[in-house]
């Protein structure tokens, strides 16, 4: 698992040698990044991923591989508040008993989150006719430290940023310290840095046909608990959605939009979440840049796992909100994306940064 990352990297790097260039006038659009949300918060959830634009010939296959990468520093106010009274020392503490223990000794709730993760998603397509597909998708993560810690206080230092309270402990550790009213845990480690996250299988109806040039599909997916409730790895139930996807495909722009909506049937460890109905919305636009290359402007948003029962922290009850910046370039029966994720209006319920890399292999394109 810990070699995955660069393998992937390795092998969207050797795709790309020696392609031909394409000369042609005109491109195609793809439709939104397929990236998945990598917000910890709610991230062994069932995600419907953006609907793709790629058309395939029925009864033909298709295959993608979506690398995504996040850093996480999530923390409540009165946690921020005190560790920057301990930058003041201007040396680092590592998260032991005696600093976690401080921490809960604070008063009111609160919790600090700090790890970075990889995932990558495997999935097929098979195309049963001109409107009805499937798919099915299986996800590897990793939990770790990482090495994105010194680049973002650099960059938050740049910018002029609030440093957060990053400063007052050692970088690139694996930190869960929750102390909310309906639970205290605490994971300086995960019990399992890795494995496979639950199964998930869609069905898929395209082409209707809308006034003005719209166009839309519908698909419903689930997410399999099979192997029952792993921490951090599956929550040990299922959950089921349902997605529609409008697109209007101009020349050389595309608007689309996804509304999803999933039954979550919550999870006992390591928080408690209740069953609930989690709605989301994507809004993207695409744009040709060449014959080859397009670029992808979209921004997620998604109402929080947590509720009253859980916690009274606004900032876990938030709603989510992300911007992802990204390009595609095709070759010849494949496609290359890479895009940067970032957080917006709450910083302390989604990821600082994320990256995504992925690629399409359409075999009888």
């Amino acid at each position: 698992m810990k070699n995955l990352p660069a393998a992937t990297l390795l092998t969207l790097a050797g795709l790309a040698c020696g392609m031909p260039v394409a000369h042609a006038e005109d491109g195609q659009l793809y439709g939104l990044l397929r990236s998945r949300d990598l917000t910890p918060f709610g991230f062994l959830r069932l995600d419907m991923r953006p609907a793709h634009a790629v058309t395939i010939e029925p009864r033909t296959f298709a295959f993608e591989t979506e690398l995504g990468y996040q850093n996480t520093w999530a923390l409540s106010r009165n946690v921020e508040t005190y560790l920057k009274t301990l930058e003041a020392s201007g040396q680092r503490r590592s998260v032991d008993a005696a600093l976690v223990q401080e921490l809960h000794d604070l008063p009111g709730e609160g919790y600090l989150l700090d790890l970075e993760s990889a995932t990558i998603d495997f999935a097929v397509h098979y195309k049963f006719s001109g409107q009805w597909s499937a798919y099915a998708i299986a996800t590897a993560v990793s939990y770790h430290g990482g090495f994105l810690d010194s680049a973002i206080e650099k960059f938050h230092d740049l910018a002029g940023f609030t440093t957060f309270g990053r400063h007052a402990i050692e970088r690139n550790g694996t930190h869960l310290v929750y102390d909310l009213k309906s639970t205290q845990v605490t994971m300086l480690d995960p019990p399992q840095a890795q494995g496979f996250l639950d199964p998930t299988l869609g069905i898929r109806y395209s082409g209707i046909k809308l006034p003005r040039g719209w166009d839309m599909s519908m698909e419903l997916a689930a997410k399999f608990a099979i192997d029952g409730e792993r921490t951090l790895l599956s929550t040990g139930r299922e959950d089921y959605g349902f997605q529609a996807s409008l697109r209007r495909i101009g020349r050389r722009n595309a608007f689309h939009l996804d509304l999803a909506a999933v039954y979550y049937a919550g999870q006992a460890v390591p928080l408690p979440q209740q069953k609930q109905i989690v709605p989301t919305i994507v809004l993207g636009w695409e744009r040709k840049l060449t014959a080859r290359t397009n670029l992808n402007l979209q921004a997620y948003a998604s109402r929080s796992v947590y509720r009253h029962a859980q916690t009274d922290l606004e900032e876990l009850l938030k709603d989510k909100y992300q911007l992802s910046l990204g390009f595609r370039h095709r070759f010849e029966n494949s496609i290359v994306s890479f895009a940067v994720t970032r957080n917006l209006q709450d910083f302390n319920n989604t990821p600082d940064v994320g990256f995504q890399v992925g690629y399409a292999w359409v075999p009888w394109r």
